[in-house]
Protein backbone atom coordinates (compact mmCIF):
# COMPACT_ATOMS: atom_id res chain seq x y z
CA UNK A 1 0.00 0.00 0.00
CA UNK A 2 2.40 2.37 0.99
CA UNK A 3 4.44 1.32 -2.65
CA UNK A 4 1.67 2.34 -4.49
CA UNK A 5 0.71 6.25 -2.14
CA UNK A 6 4.58 6.66 -3.07
CA UNK A 7 4.32 6.19 -6.71
CA UNK A 8 1.59 8.34 -7.25
CA UNK A 9 2.96 10.83 -4.72
CA UNK A 10 5.80 11.19 -6.62
CA UNK A 11 3.99 11.04 -9.99
CA UNK A 12 6.23 7.60 -10.72
CA UNK A 13 9.10 9.15 -9.84
CA UNK A 14 9.13 12.85 -10.46
CA UNK A 15 9.23 13.71 -7.01
CA UNK A 16 12.60 12.46 -6.77
CA UNK A 17 14.44 14.73 -9.43
CA UNK A 18 17.32 16.73 -7.37
CA UNK A 19 16.50 20.26 -8.67
CA UNK A 20 12.58 21.38 -8.24
CA UNK A 21 10.55 18.39 -8.08
CA UNK A 22 7.66 20.34 -7.81
CA UNK A 23 8.96 21.98 -11.61
CA UNK A 24 9.51 18.34 -12.58
CA UNK A 25 6.05 17.30 -11.61
CA UNK A 26 4.55 20.47 -13.34
CA UNK A 27 6.53 19.88 -16.40
CA UNK A 28 5.76 15.51 -16.53
CA UNK A 29 1.76 17.31 -16.64
CA UNK A 30 2.82 19.79 -19.06
CA UNK A 31 4.03 16.76 -21.57
CA UNK A 32 1.10 14.62 -21.29
CA UNK A 33 -1.62 17.17 -21.73
CA UNK A 34 0.63 18.32 -24.87
CA UNK A 35 0.11 14.48 -25.81
CA UNK A 36 -3.04 14.56 -25.31
CA UNK A 37 -3.98 17.21 -27.30
CA UNK A 38 -1.59 16.38 -30.02
CA UNK A 39 -1.74 12.59 -30.31
CA UNK A 40 -4.66 11.48 -29.04
CA UNK A 41 -7.28 14.72 -29.92
CA UNK A 42 -8.42 14.86 -26.50
CA UNK A 43 -8.13 18.54 -24.67
CA UNK A 44 -9.64 20.31 -21.84
CA UNK A 45 -12.28 17.82 -21.54
CA UNK A 46 -9.93 15.16 -20.76
CA UNK A 47 -8.19 17.02 -18.25
CA UNK A 48 -11.06 17.93 -16.52
CA UNK A 49 -11.74 13.79 -16.53
CA UNK A 50 -8.20 13.37 -15.15
CA UNK A 51 -8.22 16.15 -12.35
CA UNK A 52 -11.55 14.75 -11.48
CA UNK A 53 -10.88 11.23 -11.13
CA UNK A 54 -7.00 11.54 -9.89
CA UNK A 55 -8.38 14.01 -7.04
CA UNK A 56 -9.21 11.63 -4.41
CA UNK A 57 -6.50 9.55 -4.85
CA UNK A 58 -3.98 12.29 -4.86
CA UNK A 59 -5.43 13.40 -1.52
CA UNK A 60 -5.03 9.80 0.07
CA UNK A 61 -1.00 8.95 -1.13
CA UNK A 62 -0.38 12.74 -0.27
CA UNK A 63 -1.30 11.75 3.19
CA UNK A 64 0.21 8.35 2.88
CA UNK A 65 3.57 9.64 1.65
CA UNK A 66 3.27 12.20 4.23
CA UNK A 67 2.51 10.27 7.40
CA UNK A 68 5.56 8.08 5.90
CA UNK A 69 8.17 10.48 6.06
CA UNK A 70 6.81 12.56 8.81
CA UNK A 71 6.13 15.86 7.25
CA UNK A 72 3.76 18.24 6.75
CA UNK A 73 4.41 18.60 2.67
CA UNK A 74 7.33 17.01 1.37
CA UNK A 75 8.65 18.35 -1.81
CA UNK A 76 8.98 15.01 -2.83
CA UNK A 77 5.30 15.03 -3.16
CA UNK A 78 4.38 16.15 -6.90
CA UNK A 79 1.42 14.97 -7.52
CA UNK A 80 -0.48 18.31 -6.75
CA UNK A 81 1.75 20.17 -9.01
CA UNK A 82 0.58 17.80 -11.68
CA UNK A 83 -3.10 18.60 -10.97
CA UNK A 84 -2.46 22.26 -10.18
CA UNK A 85 -0.81 22.74 -13.88
CA UNK A 86 -3.92 20.78 -15.44
CA UNK A 87 -6.16 22.65 -14.09
CA UNK A 88 -4.65 25.86 -14.99
CA UNK A 89 -4.78 24.76 -19.11
CA UNK A 90 -8.83 24.20 -18.01
CA UNK A 91 -8.31 28.18 -18.69
CA UNK A 92 -6.52 28.24 -22.05
CA UNK A 93 -9.13 28.46 -24.78
CA UNK A 94 -5.87 28.30 -27.57
CA UNK A 95 -3.66 25.15 -27.64
CA UNK A 96 -0.29 26.18 -28.87
CA UNK A 97 3.05 26.17 -27.84
CA UNK A 98 2.70 29.71 -26.21
CA UNK A 99 0.17 29.45 -24.55
CA UNK A 100 1.28 25.55 -23.15
CA UNK A 101 4.56 27.91 -21.97
CA UNK A 102 2.32 30.53 -20.27
CA UNK A 103 0.22 27.87 -18.37
CA UNK A 104 3.25 26.44 -16.99
CA UNK A 105 5.15 29.73 -15.97
CA UNK A 106 1.74 30.91 -14.30
CA UNK A 107 1.11 27.97 -12.27
CA UNK A 108 4.88 27.93 -10.95
CA UNK A 109 4.68 31.62 -10.44
CA UNK A 110 1.37 31.14 -8.50
CA UNK A 111 1.93 27.85 -6.69
CA UNK A 112 5.51 29.19 -5.13
CA UNK A 113 3.91 32.90 -4.34
CA UNK A 114 0.66 31.30 -3.03
CA UNK A 115 -1.01 34.38 -2.72
CA UNK A 116 -4.40 35.02 -0.30
CA UNK A 117 -6.17 32.78 -0.19
CA UNK A 118 -4.01 30.32 -2.01
CA UNK A 119 -1.41 29.83 1.26
CA UNK A 120 -4.83 29.30 3.34
CA UNK A 121 -5.09 26.06 1.74
CA UNK A 122 -2.42 24.44 2.91
CA UNK A 123 -4.30 24.46 6.28
CA UNK A 124 -6.25 21.72 5.67
CA UNK A 125 -5.40 18.56 6.83
CA UNK A 126 -3.23 16.09 5.39
CA UNK A 127 -3.15 15.41 1.89
CA UNK A 128 -6.01 17.72 1.32
CA UNK A 129 -3.90 20.73 2.22
CA UNK A 130 -1.10 19.30 -0.01
CA UNK A 131 -3.67 19.33 -2.82
CA UNK A 132 -5.98 21.91 -2.44
CA UNK A 133 -3.66 24.61 -2.47
CA UNK A 134 -2.24 23.84 -5.85
CA UNK A 135 -5.74 23.41 -7.23
CA UNK A 136 -6.43 26.78 -5.81
CA UNK A 137 -3.05 27.79 -7.71
CA UNK A 138 -3.93 26.44 -10.84
CA UNK A 139 -7.66 28.23 -10.74
CA UNK A 140 -5.41 31.68 -10.39
CA UNK A 141 -3.54 30.68 -13.42
CA UNK A 142 -6.31 29.57 -15.42
CA UNK A 143 -8.11 32.77 -14.85
CA UNK A 144 -4.83 34.88 -16.18
CA UNK A 145 -5.03 32.20 -19.00
CA UNK A 146 -8.53 32.68 -19.90
CA UNK A 147 -8.77 36.63 -19.34
CA UNK A 148 -5.77 36.47 -21.77
CA UNK A 149 -7.31 34.45 -24.09
CA UNK A 150 -10.07 36.89 -24.28
CA UNK A 151 -8.06 39.47 -24.86
CA UNK A 152 -6.36 37.94 -27.71
CA UNK A 153 -3.24 37.71 -26.62
CA UNK A 154 -2.77 34.56 -27.70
Amino acid sequence: MNRTAVLVATWFGCGYFPWGPGTAGSLAALVIAVLLERYAGLGRPALLVLVLALLWPAIWASTQTARLVDRKDPGLIVVDEVLGQWVTLLGAAGRNWKVFLAGFALFRLFDIWKPWPVRNFEKLPEGTGIVMDDLAAGLYAALILYIGGLLKLY
